[in-house]
């Protein structure tokens, strides 16, 4: 079975883990530093807190913002329930904005009328979380023009983007938003195991996280809020959480970073390979925007109205073919926890039209040309019988 994602791990990857692994220090030690600092540089931003998951990052960057009852966060219905859950967990409220079909990104026209309507009913969002689908940026010029006028918070949603670009500027930078969060699980672009960091470019707001990221503790003694009583003393200051990386996990992370760009290369030649092969027939791939560089986490295309099979079928097709094809995503509010908060299908017609057209190719960096051939002759067979 050729697999929709991977990891591609490298002798020097796995010698750097087994350095940590000899040295003094497995859980925090200095290369979580590293890492941080690896992934502040490449973006250009001031601050980052490595953690142990995306998801995590997302949760200790709505606490950071001060999101809290009585609160709306809004996020795209296209995307793993993670871009609200955070909300959730926050004791925060949720709702979405539709998207826009062409890319799965969060649809900007929808989202200002979203926001018109909202502020006539006093109930506008304190943060509102883009999700770049695929590795694609949303309209974040667009989206800052809308922040600046509302005056909500941003979260970029980067878990698929980590080495994406809009206007030529890395995602990350910050100059569109308050937080920005990757993900480094397995299958994206990069990975530590499993982990995730938050970017920001607000040393109040990295130092927030960091403490929210580790229990609420601190021990820089100029942050203290009582005296210092020795060199053992620490606060506690905040409810936090265990959400640090561990040095073993970083160790991995830093040396997958060294090479980014050439995933994301690698990534874009794929996909370029692909959207040739899939011209002009009964599935399209998604559109890619004007000014943005498309870290291609995920390739994903469309059935056309013209094709003669089900989604279903050409997926269980691909799947008997040896072809371990995906779906992303079923639209979080037609899951059934979301379902009990009120939410029901026919809410985001767009999301849902979406989710019944789209299907997950294989794509990653170690993909060989003979695998993308059998997936693309075997999508093609499929979709367009003789």
């Amino acid at each position: 079975m050729i697999p929709y994602g991977r990891q591609s791990v490298s002798e020097q990857d796995i010698a750097q883990v087994v350095e940590v692994l000899r040295s003094d220090f497995l859980t925090q030690g200095p290369v979580v530093s590293a890492f941080e600092q690896a992934v502040a540089q490449y973006c250009g931003s001031g601050h980052a807190v490595a953690v142990n998951s995306g998801t995590s990052a997302l949760h200790i960057a709505c606490l950071a913002l001060g999101l809290g009852e009585g609160d709306w966060l809004w996020t795209s219905p296209i995307s793993f329930v993670a871009s609200s859950n955070c909300a959730l967990y926050c004791g925060a409220q949720v709702d979405f904005v539709d998207i826009d079909v062409a890319t799965g990104n969060m649809d900007i026209d929808l989202l200002a009328e979203k926001l018109e309507k909202a502020a006539s009913e006093g109930r506008l969002p304190k943060i509102i979380v883009p999700v770049h689908f695929a590795g694609q940026p949303c309209d974040m010029d667009r989206l800052d023009q809308l922040r600046q006028r509302w005056g909500f918070r941003v979260i970029e949603d980067a878990c698929h983007a980590s080495g994406a670009a809009f206007q030529n500027t890395p995602v990350g930078r910050g100059q569109y938003s308050d937080v920005t969060v990757f993900s480094f699980h397995p299958v994206k672009i990069t990975t530590s195991g499993e982990g995730g960091m938050a970017i920001c470019n607000d040393a109040s707001l990295a130092t927030k996280m960091r403490q929210l990221a580790s229990h609420g503790i601190t021990r820089d003694s100029s942050l203290f809020q009582s005296r210092d009583q020795g060199a053992w003393f620490y606060e506690q200051q905040h409810l936090g959480f265990n959400y640090r990386m561990s040095d073993i996990h970083a160790a991995l992370g830093l040396s997958q970073w060294a090479r980014v760009d050439e995933f994301v290369a690698n990534r874009n030649r794929l996909a370029c390979i692909y959207d040739q092969a899939f011209a002009n027939s009964p599935v399209c791939p998604l559109v890619q925007r004007a000014g943005r560089k498309n870290s291609y986490h995920l390739y994903v295309i469309k059935l056309r109205e013209t094709c003669s099979q089900s989604r279903k079928a050409v997926f269980e097709k691909l799947r008997l073919a040896g072809i371990g094809v995906n779906v992303h995503y079923i639209p979080i509010h037609m899951q059934p926890y979301y379902q009990r908060l009120g939410f029901e299908t026919m809410h985001f017609l767009n999301a849902e039209s979406f989710y019944q057209q789209a299907i997950t190719l294989p794509l990653y960096a170690t993909l060989s040309d003979d695998q993308q051939q059998q997936v693309i002759e075997q999508v093609l067979k499929i979709v367009c019988p003789a």
